[in-house]
C-alpha cells in the first residue's frame, strides 16, 4: 500500500576511478585478479531459491591463458527450464504486488555494492574471463552497470510519475503494470553492464526474468547474481541458466507465459528468435515483446576539413579497445585522399607503440585476447584473405598466434574496393578496413557509407567543415542510432547517450533510457467519473 509520493536519489555517472600507478584500487583489482586466477569456482544455475548443480559442466579459463582454467559451470537440461519458468510464475505474485520503491531500494542497493565491496571482484571477473584491460572493465563492468541501475530507478520514478489531464467531474489516471508473464534475457560477452541490466530493467519494472548469459561471461554473471542477493533480491525474480542455448530457447518460447525477450547479441540469432516467436504467436496469452541490440559495421567517415591527429586517434581507439568487440566498434573508414596517408602514419605509428597482445594483468597492455577460439579462427581467416587479395594491403599488424592465446594482432587494411568485404561483414575484432576517396567525391561517399552495412548501430564524422558535419549528419540519418561528431562510435554514457540502433542492428529501444523501461510495462488507463449521469439523454435529443 502506497504511503507517499517518494523521490528517487538523483541519479549522477559514476566517475571512472584512474588505476594509476600506485592508487588504491589499482593495488585492489590486481590482487583480486590473482586470487581468481589461482583458485577454481563452481557456478550453479539459479533457480528460485536452488542453486542447482546438474552435473553436466562446462570449463572456464581466460581467453588470453585459454589452458588453466579458473573454474566450471553446470548446464541445465530441459526439465530446469521447465521448473525455472515455473518458478517465475510462481514468484511473480508477490514481485508484482510489491510496492515500486521496495523494488527501486534493491536496485540501488545495487549499485552501491558495486561502487564499493564488489568492484574489484566485478572488474577483475571481467577482466579474467572476459580478457578486459582494467579500464575496459572499469568503464563497463563497474561505473556503466552502477550507471544503469541508479538511472533506471531515476527513469521508473518518471514513468510513473506521468499522469494525464483530467476533466471537470473526472480524475484520469495510468498504472504501469508488468507485464502477464515472464520475460527472457539473452546476453552477450563482451558487457557486463549489458548482462546485468537486461533482466534487471525488465525486474526493475515488475517482472520475473529467466536470465542466459553468455557461454563466455558466465565467471561474471556469477558476481552479477551475487550481487542482486546480497541486495535483497528475493528468490525467482531472476533465474539464471546455461546450457544448449536452442534447447533453453525453444522450452522458453514455447510456454504461453512467454511475455518477452531482452535481447543483445548477432542478428542471425535475433531475427531466429523474431521468426520462432511469429510461429508461436496463437500460443501466447499476450503479444510479446521484442527488444534486440544486434551487430554493427559501424563508420568513421573522416572530411577533407578534419584534423589528422583526430582522426587518427578516433581510429585507433574506436577501432581497438576491447580488441573491436564492442558492438559500436569502429570497423570501416573512410579518408580523404589529401590526408589519408598522414592519417595512416599517425594510426600505424599508435598501433606499433603497443605493446604484443597479452594478459589483462599487465597493466601496460592496451591490447589482450579476443574471446574465444571461434572467433580467433574467423579473424585470421580474414587477414589471411586480405594478404592475398590484390585490392587489399595490410598496412600494419595482421599477425595471430593461439599457442596461450587468442591473441591478434590490430590490423589495418586498406582497400581499394568500397564493397570490399572486410568493409561489408561484421567481424567483432580488431581489424579495421580503409578506403580511401577523391576530396571532391565528398558527397557520393556519404551515399557509399549509406549504401554499404546492412547495419545502422553507430558511425562518427569528423570534419571542422560545419557545412561538412550538416551534410554528413542529414545524408546519415538512417545510417546510425548513435551518432557521433568529431569522436569516436563508442562510448556511449547512461543518461547521456541512450544507446541503440535500427535496420539490421535492432529495434533501437534505447538502453540506457526510460524508452527501453516502456518495453516492459503494460499501462492501464483508469477513469472514474464521480457523479455519473442517470439520464441516456443527450442535449441534441432537444
Amino acid at each position: 500500500m502506497g504511503k507517499g509520493f517518494f523521490q528517487v536519489p538523483t541519479a549522477i555517472n559514476e566517475p571512472v576511478k584512474s588505476y594509476a600507478p600506485g592508487s588504491a584500487e589499482r593495488k585492489e583489482v590486481l590482487k583480486q585478479y590473482k586470487e581468481y586466477y589461482n583458485s577454481k569456482i563452481e557456478v550453479p544455475l539459479y533457480i528460485g531459491s536452488e542453486e542447482i548443480r546438474s552435473g553436466q559442466t562446462r570449463t572456464m579459463s581466460p581467453p588470453h591463458d585459454h589452458q588453466h582454467v579458473v573454474g566450471h559451470y553446470h548446464t541445465a537440461e530441459k526439465t530446469h527450464i521447465e521448473a525455472a519458468i515455473a518458478n517465475c510464475l510462481e514468484s511473480r505474485s508477490k514481485w508484482v504486488d510489491l510496492t515500486w520503491e521496495q523494488r527501486a531500494a534493491i536496485f540501488l542497493k545495487a549499485a552501491e555494492l558495486i561502487a564499493g565491496p564488489y568492484r574489484a571482484k566485478i572488474n577483475a571477473a571481467t577482466m579474467m574471463a572476459q580478457s578486459k584491460t582494467v579500464h575496459q572493465a572499469e568503464i563497463d563492468a563497474a561505473c556503466e552497470f552502477i550507471d544503469f541501475l541508479r538511472f533506471n530507478v531515476e527513469f521508473m520514478s518518471q514513468i510513473y510519475e506521468e499522469q494525464p489531464d483530467s476533466a471537470e467531474g473526472i480524475w484520469n489516471r495510468v498504472e504501469y503494470r508488468p507485464l502477464e508473464g515472464f520475460v527472457y534475457a539473452i546476453t552477450p560477452f563482451n558487457f557486463t553492464a549489458i548482462a546485468g541490466n537486461l533482466p534487471a530493467s525488465a525486474a526493475m519494472m515488475g517482472n520475473v526474468t529467466i536470465w542466459k548469459p553468455s557461454d563466455s561471461q558466465v565467471y561474471s554473471a556469477k558476481v552479477i547474481m551475487d550481487v542482486f542477493k546480497e541486495a535483497g533480491l528475493p528468490d525467482g525474480v531472476i533465474n539464471m541458466v546455461m546450457g544448449d542455448p536452442v534447447m533453453i530457447t525453444e522450452t522458453i518460447l514455447d510456454s504461453p507465459d512467454f511475455s518477452g525477450v531482452h535481447f543483445t547479441g548477432s542478428t542471425h540469432v535475433f531475427k531466429g528468435l523474431w521468426k520462432q516467436i511469429g510461429t508461436n504467436i496463437h500460443k501466447y496469452k499476450t503479444y510479446p515483446r521484442i527488444v534486440g541490440e544486434t551487430g554493427g559495421k559501424d563508420f568513421i567517415v573522416a572530411h577533407p576539413s578534419a584534423k589528422p591527429q583526430q582522426v587518427a586517434t578516433a581510429i585507433t581507439r574506436g577501432a581497438f579497445e576491447f580488441q573491436g568487440q564492442k558492438c559500436s566498434a569502429a570497423s570501416r573508414v573512410y579518408l580523404p585522399k589529401s590526408s589519408a596517408n598522414e592519417i595512416l602514419d599517425l594510426v600505424k605509428k599508435d598501433v606499433e607503440s603497443f605493446n604484443k597482445p597479452g594478459s589483462p594483468e599487465d597493466l601496460s597492455n592496451f591490447i589482450t585476447a579476443v574471446i574465444h577460439e571461434g572467433s580467433f579462427d574467423k579473424l585470421a581467416k580474414y587477414i589471411d584473405q586480405a594478404q592475398e587479395d590484390k585490392t587489399a594491403e595490410i598496412i600494419t599488424g595482421g599477425g595471430y598466434d593461439k599457442s596461450v592465446g587468442y591473441f591478434i594482432e590490430p590490423t589495418v587494411i586498406v582497400t581499394t574496393d568500397p564493397k570490399y568485404t572486410t568493409m561489408e561483414t561484421e567481424l567483432f575484432g580488431p581489424v579495421v578496413t580503409v578506403y580511401v576517396y577523391e576530396d571532391k567525391d565528398w558527397n557520393k561517399t556519404l551515399q557509399l557509407v549509406d549504401e554499404t552495412s546492412e547495419y545502422a548501430l553507430t558511425g562518427a564524422v569528423l570534419a571542422t567543415d560545419r557545412y561538412a558535419i550538416d551534410e554528413a549528419t542529414k545524408a546519415l540519418q538512417n545510417s546510425a542510432g548513435n551518432f557521433y561528431i568529431n569522436d569516436k562510435p563508442t562510448g556511449a554514457v547512461v543518461g547521456q547517450q541512450p544507446f541503440g540502433g535500427a535496420r539490421a542492428s535492432g529495434t533501437n529501444d534505447k538502453a540506457g533510457s526510460a524508452q527501453n523501461l516502456l518495453r516492459w510495462v503494460s499501462p492501464r488507463l483508469i477513469k472514474e467519473t464521480f457523479v455519473s449521469p442517470e439520464d441516456y439523454r443527450y442535449p441534441f435529443l432537444g
